[in-house]
């Protein structure tokens, strides 16, 4: 869902031509599958399809390639410092940092939550992709 609210946001911004959006996990388990059924009713009913992306593991090009790369949770971060050449670490950060006045310091894991977990989610991701795009825009489209 952190990937689709924030390609809504910058599509909204229309800048989707500008800004190169991809997303990928510490660990390649899910390689290939769709986002969960869930993750993918509650964007659909806040407008944002997500039903295309495939799930892909972190390739070490990625640290190279992207200005931004985010986690979703201290172990995620850990994981990406471990693994991402010191040169390259500046541009890690926790996602939910981008939304300073959002509650949550990590993004929430609905998995195996309950249903509403999975809104929860989605709201967070979507203001935390509102603050990352104003700083993108601040910083790069001044």
């Amino acid at each position: 869902m952190a990937e689709g609210t924030f390609r809504a946001a910058v599509e909204k911004a229309d800048l989707l031509g500008q800004i190169g959006i991809d997303s990928a996990g510490t660990i390649g388990y899910h390689s290939g599958s769709p986002p969960d059924p869930r993750a993918q009713d509650t964007a659909r009913k806040n407008g944002v399809n997500i039903s295309s992306q495939r799930s892909r593991q972190v390739r070490d090009t990625d640290f190279k390639e992207f200005d931004y790369i985010l986690a979703m949770d201290h172990d995620n971060l850990a994981d990406l410092m471990d693994r991402c050449p010191t040169s390259e670490q500046h541009k890690i950060s926790l996602f939910m940092s981008h939304a300073p006045d959002h509650p949550y310091e990590i993004m929430p894991d609905p998995y195996y939550g309950e249903r509403n977990q999975f809104d929860l989610c989605f709201e967070a991701a979507a203001e935390a992709s509102d603050g990352l795009l104003a700083a993108i825009k601040n910083k790069h489209f001044g």
